[in-house]
């Protein structure tokens, strides 16, 4: 039976068609990271940011409410597709 398989095997490899790199192409590209124009998907960004910062020590002491003022006003942008 698994000699069955390997023959089958090898008789399908040569018809599947494989992509392969030429060594004298360029491989690696580099390309510039594009920051997002929608408002509310910053503020998510520098939200989650900050309130990873808190898990390390960050201490906001009293200014913690605009943590979560900045989460509902991402949240609501998001929702409004702003």
């Amino acid at each position: 039976m698994e000699l069955t398989k390997h023959l089958l095997v090898a008789r399908l490899l040569p018809s599947i068609k494989i992509q392969r790199l030429a060594a004298h192409k360029e491989i690696y590209r580099i390309q510039i990271m594009k920051i997002t124009r929608n408002i509310g998907m910053l503020l998510l960004a520098v939200y989650l940011i900050v309130d990873g910062l808190l898990g390390f020590g960050l201490n906001l002491g009293p200014a913690i409410f605009l943590l979560y003022l900045l989460a509902i006003i991402a949240g609501v942008l998001i929702l409004l597709g702003k």
